[in-house]
């Protein structure tokens, strides 16, 4: 650009460079991170799987995360969505540094999306999980799960969505699959809504039968409880481990070091008191257990048994297509275990 000016041209461009290059510098935000670094000022964005309604659960969350911006001296911002793919979605685009999910969202996110497991959500009465369940109206005809499996096209089926653990994932595996059956064809209608909506749905005789869980429906009584005498229990599952919180792998290691101890030991240190009725807040909890990726491997289990059954009830042009299919399952697997594992 200089090439062929005079000397004195020179200087006045070299001055008038120079000046541009204060002023830039000038509109740059005070501890403003460099290219490749992490702004420590920037919010850290946390997302919450919601219970109950979204607006329900930040605010639920807010004390505790209050207490996390004071300790980490950084802004937190949190987000709830309506609905599991949303806040998949918003993990996918990176809009989320942190989150509490449930096991199945949480294995997308350590297996996909560069994220690690730091706790899992313990509860005062000590359980080391939940169930999913099945409930109908106090007064249905459906005293046994014989009676539903004889009826196929009758019962109005409510259930959660697909990446939901006990709204769908499980009693899809453990009960009708064992039984031969895929729930969105086996009954007349299939409704997908959250938790409390399927089991308002019950109890209001718009459907027959809806998944559900032992930690919603405790807090379905507390909020609906003329509601919640109308339903009763037809089916129960085996144990499932309780959600977990998750943190971006990109993100600096002594911070990450920071929001697990801060996570692991909120509610257990000198301010205990005030912390844990904070954390009673958020569904109830005690507080989070330290854990790692490898607390995911039951639900890895549970979309391997998924994708059995699949792949079972799937039309095949040959025997061998078919095996070749249950190899790639076992195999895959096999693969996401170990690596949950770190081997």
């Amino acid at each position: 650009m200089l090439a062929g000016m005079n000397d004195a041209a020179k200087r006045r461009v070299r001055g008038w460079l120079a000046a541009w290059l204060v002023c830039a510098l000038a509109t740059l935000p005070a501890g403003a991170a460099s290219p490749g670094e992490v702004d420590p000022q920037a919010p850290l964005t946390f997302g919450i799987l919601p219970i109950g309604g979204p607006a329900e659960s930040l605010e639920a969350w807010r004390p505790m995360l209050d207490d996390l911006h004071k300790t980490l001296d950084r802004p937190i911002r949190a987000v709830s969505v309506t609905t599991y793919e949303g806040i998949a979605q918003a993990i996918s685009e990176q809009r989320v540094d942190i989150a509490f999910l449930s096991g199945r969202l949480a294995l997308d996110a350590v297996t996909r999306e560069n994220m690690q497991v730091i706790g899992q959500l313990t509860r005062g009465d000590g359980s080391r999980g939940y169930y999913a369940v099945l409930v109908v109206a106090s007064d249905s005809r459906l005293r046994t799960l014989d009676q539903l499996f004889a009826h196929p096209g009758k019962w109005r089926f409510a259930r959660g969505e697909a990446l939901s653990v006990s709204g769908y994932l499980v009693p899809e595996t453990q009960l009708f699959a064992a039984r031969g059956v895929d729930s969105d064809t086996f009954f007349a209608n299939v409704h997908v809504d959250n938790h409390q909506n399927n089991a308002l749905a019950v109890a209001n005789g718009e459907a027959d039968v809806a998944t559900n869980n032992t930690a919603d429906m405790e807090r379905f009584k507390q909020h609906f409880p003329e509601q919640f005498a109308r339903l009763r229990i037809l089916w129960k599952s085996s144990l499932i481990p309780h959600a977990v919180i998750v943190i971006r792998n990109d993100l600096p290691s002594s911070l990450r070091a920071q929001v697990a101890a801060f996570i692991t030991g909120y509610g257990k240190g000198k301010d205990g008191a005030r912390e844990a009725a904070n954390l009673k807040l958020i569904h109830d909890i005690s507080g989070f257990a330290p854990a790692g990726n490898a607390d995911l491997v039951p639900f890895a289990d549970i979309e391997y048994a998924l994708e059995q059954r699949r792949a079972t009830s799937a039309q095949w042009v040959s025997d061998g297509a078919r095996e070749a299919r249950f190899r790639k399952i076992r195999h895959d697997h096999d693969g996401l275990v170990a690596h949950l594992r770190g081997k």
